[in-house]
């Protein structure tokens, strides 16, 4: 089956891309539109491979295919390049709220790493602010098209380098102005979350929320460290606690497992998986288990109640929406209306929002689906 990023699906009489989603993990510099990658690189002297927006799709698609995480990350030298001013910034976080909007998403939250985008002279400060110009332009921009969406920023620190504390006191100092959580990012495979011990000690005692990069590039190592050092309250990505589980027997439907330790912790807790099928494909993520989307643990992991949620991780280099992850996870796995709806609960629980306000998107979730 061939669903395009932009395109929708039809299941049990109802369009996906009509039905109400959550979005947790959203890269900003992962959504950037080609057509905008063009036109703002012609404004900063950025050179660009391929002159027209279709032909950088192409670009960008064909190298984010690689089976390897190091590479897939080298193609936003290019996302992160255009995003240097306030005017690119602001531009960018603004379509990418009317992009989620258009895929039917009513709560988000965007993660960009605010250290990525100095070389233009803006600040730390600048840069939050004029991200979350662009955010609330694009909110106001929905809303005037009859959509209602809520957007917030996941502050994120760069786990290679050294910033991180500092990328969480700015986290905390945004938390009333859109900020509503931290996460860090980039090359996780020898870069434990416990190299930044001393900011996740901070935010636990400014009592602010976090997600951790864990379970992607590298194994059980990261998670637990995620846990432990990072006081995680989700994971992202998280698809290789399927390492912790051993198959022991499969009678048809039914599946014998047995549980680690890790992750009888993760499934009992309710800690949300941030899974993200296509781009798990394309960095090698569920190497262990195939090369094909029916070879993803996702299914596994749903049948044995860990709470799994749907994500596009980066827009632009999976050339995906939130819409086609469900289609494409529907057609593989057979799912129907029920278990989509399942995967947006999980996501609105595991929202970074206080709780009346999770309730109000569960039940806006039920309402949509119900209709």
């Amino acid at each position: 089956m061939s669903i395009d990023q932009h395109g929708d699906h039809v299941l049990q009489g109802m369009s996906i891309r009509k039905l109400p989603k959550v979005s947790l993990h959203d890269h900003l510099d992962g959504g950037v539109r080609p057509a905008t990658i063009v036109e703002l690189a012609d404004q900063v002297g950025l050179e660009v491979p391929e002159d027209t927006a279709d032909d950088l799709a192409d670009w960008i698609a064909e190298r984010s295919d690689s089976g390897s995480l190091v590479e897939y990350l080298k193609t936003f030298d290019l996302t992160v390049g255009v995003m240097q001013t306030r005017e690119g910034l602001t531009r960018v976080a603004r379509e990418f709220v009317e992009d989620l909007a258009a895929d039917g998403v009513i709560y988000g939250e965007v993660r960009w790493a605010p250290e990525q985008h100095l070389s233009g002279g803006l600040s730390l400060e600048e840069v939050v602010e004029a991200v979350q110009d662009g955010i609330e332009e694009g909110e106001d921009a929905a809303e005037q098209a009859g959509h209602d969406i809520r957007v917030g920023q996941l502050i994120t620190a760069m786990r290679h380098t050294d910033r991180s504390l500092e990328i969480a006191r700015l986290a905390v100092e945004w938390r009333e102005r859109g900020a509503v959580g931290f996460d860090i990012a980039g090359p996780e495979d020898g870069f434990l979350p416990s190299r930044h011990r001393e900011a996740f000690d901070y935010l636990a005692s400014e009592f602010f929320p976090v997600t951790v990069h864990a379970g992607e590039a590298a194994g059980l190592d990261s998670i637990r460290s995620a846990l432990l050092d990072g006081r995680a309250l989700r994971l992202g990505h998280g698809v290789r606690i399927a390492e912790d589980l051993d198959v022991v027997s499969r009678a048809g439907d039914e599946v014998l497992v047995q549980f680690g330790d890790l992750a009888r912790w993760v499934r009992d807790r309710e800690i949300p998986l941030e899974l993200s099928p296509s781009s798990n494909l394309q960095t090698g993520a569920i190497s262990a288990w195939g090369e094909e989307l029916a070879d993803h643990p996702f299914d596994l992991l749903y049948q044995l109640g860990f709470s799994v949620t749907v994500n596009v991780d980066n827009r632009t280099m999976s050339r995906t929406s939130l819409t086609r992850e469900l289609a494409l996870l529907a057609e593989t796995f057979e799912y129907d209306l029920d278990d989509l709806e399942v995967f947006q609960l999980n996501a609105a629980a595991g929202a970074f929002l206080p709780v009346e306000e999770r309730e109000e998107l569960i039940e806006l979730i039920g309402e949509g689906f119900e209709r």
